[in-house]
């Protein structure tokens, strides 16, 4: 039976592969306390084991899924990545790239000393970065270097194993070191740092929301008194009495009937008017001053929650703060900001930015929430549907640029189909932040060119290398784990100081940025959950976007200085 299976593996590998991709998304979910291996390195695990039987798979199958998985984090990243060049984000960004050399300089100096060959030290590197997608850009490059077909498997092979003993402490040393150790370092108090940052920019943490009984918007029923504060004033007067918070009379009942409430109308005695706001702002202001009624006919209007994805060039880079200042965000109300590849929540403080490519969650009445994503962009539409035909030509461009072959005396340089399929994700990712009329890829779609582009190149990578893991791991020895914690530790430490005493970045986002620089999301986590607070999140996207891009390519150019 056991012969049988093992026949039958060997004769058909994509059973393998899809063994392996089962095993590894199954064991990478399990976490202690945030951490785990993760879907990436427990696929490679399973798919080493799978590999010792001796499978051998042919065929573009690596490079297709590779190629896929590359686009999608392009497309992700490209509107952070851009800005991030361009724009307000240029110090975060030339952060990044400061951290992104560190990383690349810890390793290449630890495999020299070491001695490790080219193909251990760009394991090295991807696993003590946590990068795995560099190891794509790495394998080319090795396979361009003219050696003998035996040569180059030999060199191949001892990637997986550096990047398999390197990559446990590469995340979960990150964490430890930026989350546990990284205020101490720094001499911050992450808690008391976040609240200042949000004292400062006018914000304040919200309980409760959706699936809660307690809600932060509200629209009540209050009777206007007699001798009341608004009565004679307009409706956008007697809005205008509570200039710090944001009140709006949505609809009022005058005379018996009821009526949709313009900015000039005049509020009477004994008028019914419906006011939306913050629910303690109802509470606590206005219902101390006015009687609330349970009117059914009045309240009965339609309200919606809508997610909008910002397109808008007057929208951009405007703070919320400016945004409610435009008349169309008159009695709508904001709920929810998600940013980038990964989705991060953005704290919603009046200093905070929206960018083209963000999604940002409205509420209000129906006729107000059509108006304010008229103002940002487009409605985000849930569908099902990729826009397929873009997804592949947009790859082929990249890849058949990436091909080309330029020569500097005798030494050949190239982007590679990997490096093209990347840049383009870039390119086009921003131009459907711009132009969302075309190049629709639903987020989970996304998700699995992503995840599962990567994980079945790394499932590819793992059984063709299985027979010369073991042999490897023996060569390398316990040397090869100590020296992945030199080459996590000394770019993260670095990275810390410069981001606080040279750049000087807000003690409640250094850390953030410094997570971002690295992508490494698991210390992210960590380092909100210390601080109580999603704040260190704000320098985390753009640094992502620069440095999931730079380390990436690093997979290269490491190759080129071993060589």
């Amino acid at each position: 039976m056991i012969d049988w299976f093992f026949q039958t593996l060997k004769s058909y590998p994509e059973i393998a592969i899809f063994i392996s991709l089962a095993l590894g998304y199954y064991f990478g979910s399990f976490t202690y306390k945030g951490l785990g291996l993760g879907a990436v390195t427990a696929t490679l695990i399973a798919a080493v084991i799978i590999g010792q039987i001796g499978i051998t798979i042919t065929g573009p199958l690596k490079p297709f899924f590779f190629l896929m998985f590359l686009f999608a984090i392009g497309y992700g990243v490209g509107p952070q990545f851009v800005r991030g060049i361009a724009h307000d984000g240029v110090p975060q960004a030339i952060f990044a790239a400061v951290v992104c050399v560190f990383c690349l300089l810890a390793p290449y100096v630890a495999a020299k000393i070491a001695g490790y060959d080219v193909g251990s030290a760009a394991g090295f590197y991807a696993g003590s970065q946590t990068i795995s997608a560099s190891m794509g850009l790495a394998t080319d490059a090795i396979n361009r270097l003219g050696l003998s077909p035996e040569d180059t498997k030999k060199i191949l092979d001892g990637m997986p194993v550096a990047y398999a003993v390197t990559y446990i402490f590469g995340t979960v040393g990150s964490a430890i070191v930026l989350a546990l150790f990284g205020p101490a370092l720094l001499g911050i108090d992450l808690e008391t740092a976040c609240k200042k940052y949000e004292e400062e920019y006018g914000g304040k943490k919200q309980l409760g929301g959706p699936g809660t009984a307690w809600h932060q918007f509200d629209v009540r029923a209050f009777r206007v008194r007699e001798r009341g504060p608004v009565v004679g004033k307009t409706v956008r007067e007697a809005e205008g009495l509570l200039p710090d918070h944001r009140v709006f009379i949505l609809r009022m009942r005058q005379d018996g009937k009821v009526v949709d409430a313009t900015a000039d109308a005049v509020i009477h005695a004994n008028d019914i008017v419906a006011v939306a706001g913050r629910r303690d702002v109802l509470v606590q202001l206005i219902g101390e001053q006015a009687e609330e009624v349970d009117d059914r006919e009045l309240l009965a209007m339609p309200i919606e929650g809508v997610d909008v994805y910002v397109t808008s060039k007057d929208a951009d880079g405007k703070t919320l703060d400016q945004l409610s200042q435009n008349p169309a965000s008159r009695g709508v109300f904001l709920r929810k900001i998600t940013r980038g590849a990964i989705a991060v929540e953005i704290p919603i403080l009046p200093n905070t930015k929206i960018n083209r490519g963000d999604i940002v969650t409205i509420v209000g009445r129906t006729p107000d929430v059509a108006a304010a994503t008229k103002m940002l962009g487009r409605p985000d539409k849930a569908t099902d549907v990729a826009d397929v035909a873009f997804i592949g030509a947009a790859i082929a461009i990249g890849a058949l640029i990436g091909a080309i072959v330029y020569k500097i005396g005798s030494v050949p340089l190239t982007l590679s189909t990997s490096g093209g399929a990347l840049i383009s994700g870039l390119f086009f990712g921003w131009l459907r932040s711009v132009r969302p009329t075309f190049g629709r890829i639903p987020s989970p779609t996304v998700w699995f060119m992503n995840s599962v582009g990567l994980n079945v190149f790394i499932a590819i990578v793992g059984i063709s290398s299985g027979p010369g893991f073991v042999a490897g791991l023996k060569a390398l020895g316990i040397g090869l784990f100590l020296w992945g914690i030199v080459a996590t530790t000394v770019p993260l430490v670095l990275a810390m100081y410069v981001g606080k005493y040279l750049f000087r970045f807000h003690d409640a986002i250094v850390l953030g940025c410094c997570s971002g620089a690295r992508t490494t999301t698991a210390s992210l986590g960590m380092v909100c959950d210390r601080a109580k607070s999603q704040i260190p999140g704000l320098g985390y996207t753009v640094t992502y976007a620069v440095g999931n891009t730079l380390l990436t390519i690093w997979g290269m150019v490491l190759v080129m200085l071993m060589t």
